[in-house]
């Protein structure tokens, strides 16, 4: 999966996927989604954020429930 609004570098978080240009880790943002907040509640607690970064972290989240992993 490919989007260029969630980055991962070794260097920031420890190499956790972040939002592109912030330190937002992208598990903060879904935390935050599966507790009922919705995009403006979460916009203003992280107001560098987008509706689009939202959207990229549920993208994110879909392309990896359908990996492949063991359990």
């Amino acid at each position: 999966m490919k989007n260029p609004r969630i980055v991962s570098d070794p260097k920031i978080c420890g190499g956790e996927p972040c939002i592109k240009g912030t330190r937002i880790p992208v598990h903060v943002i879904l935390s935050h989604l599966a507790a009922g907040d919705d995009y403006d509640t979460i916009m203003k607690s992280f107001p560098r954020l987008k509706r689009e970064d939202i959207l990229a972290c549920l993208e994110y989240a879909a392309y990896l429930s359908t990996e492949k992993a063991a359990l």
